[in-house]
């Protein structure tokens, strides 16, 4: 979500249905002309628009088993060549499904950017009511991470992650500062503030998936299933994919995700950090424009929070 902090704004002023203020206006009639002159043999396909906190791309179904997602700013339209490339070369060493690329868009018909069309997967975004064991998800999600960890970086891998945590500690203050009245902003700074206390990372970098919240994580029939979303896919910081232990998880599941990954204290300290910026930039940008992903960022700072008076009364 640097993007996100990149565009901080108080004073933006959007449309009931848009995010950003150089989005593009898409909608199902532009989608079924997309489809119909690039890929005329599934112009008969029926198209409907996915309801979702996604802010990155739209989507489409497209009949029963495809979809389609377009991204709506030039800054991200990048992100879907990066996924379409790299995924067939992860995907074979990944045991939760992940997206399956079927046809790549060009830019048509008042559309800017690449598009792209998936297979479908079945599953609803992450949920406390929907899974049937938080543990089993969290043993599940940390064997996935430590799968994309284990693959060889290659040339030409590209970096990903984010910027040390003291290069975003201007961003997240005012962040914080902005946040006041849906989140505790004393005790977040407090929060934040220790963390900034964490080592640098002087480590090899690994393959990061970067933004594993609850929206890009698939559940079906109570078990996590699939993983989407690889427009931030890169080499970088293992912390990186450690947000998901407040981000995610309550803290049984939290308590496993670290013991399964085996986190030293350092990176999880990095982990802690890049959760509460992301977090908490998310509240102020799109406070007004997806509450929902508000709500869900909004929890993810009570659980560090939470965690913390935990830690102070030395409470597991």
């Amino acid at each position: 979500m640097d993007g996100v902090s990149r565009r901080l704004s108080n004073d933006r002023v959007m449309s009931a249905h848009r995010m950003h203020l150089d989005e593009v206006e898409i909608d199902a009639e532009l989608v079924g002309r997309l489809v119909a002159a690039q890929f005329p043999r599934l112009a008969d396909l029926p198209i409907r628009a996915v309801a979702s906190t996604g802010t990155v791309n739209a989507i489409y179904r497209l009949g029963d088993h495809l979809y389609a997602r377009l991204p709506r700013v030039q800054s991200w339209a990048k992100d879907l060549d990066k996924e379409w490339h790299w995924l067939p070369r992860l995907a074979p060493h990944l045991s939760l499904q992940v997206p399956v690329p079927v046809a790549k868009g060009r830019a048509h018909s008042g559309y800017p950017f690449a598009w792209a069309i998936y297979r479908w997967i079945d599953g609803q975004p992450y949920a406390d009511d929907l899974v049937h064991d938080e543990r089993q998800a969290a043993k599940d999600l940390a064997q996935f991470v430590g799968q994309l960890r284990g693959i060889d970086p290659v040339v030409g891998a590209p970096r990903g992650g984010r910027r040390p945590l003291a290069d975003l500690d201007t961003d997240t203050r005012e962040a914080i500062k902005s946040g006041r009245g849906l989140i505790d902003s004393d005790a977040a700074t407090t929060a934040w503030e220790r963390a900034l206390e964490a080592p640098a990372w002087t480590g090899q970098p690994v393959w990061i998936h970067t933004d594993l919240l609850r929206p890009n994580l698939l559940v079906n029939g109570g078990r996590l299933s699939a993983v989407i979303d690889f427009g931030g896919i890169g080499i970088g910081d293992p912390a990186a994919d450690v947000i998901a232990a407040w981000s995610v998880f309550g803290p049984s599941g939290r308590a496993t995700f670290r013991s399964a990954l085996d986190v030293d204290d350092g990176t999880w300290s990095r982990a802690r950090g890049f959760a509460l910026h992301q977090a908490a930039v998310i509240i102020p940008y799109y406070r007004e424009t997806n509450p929902g992903f508000v709500t869900l960022a909004q929890r993810t700072i009570e659980e560090i929070l939470a965690a913390d008076v935990r830690s102070r009364r030395g409470d597991p």
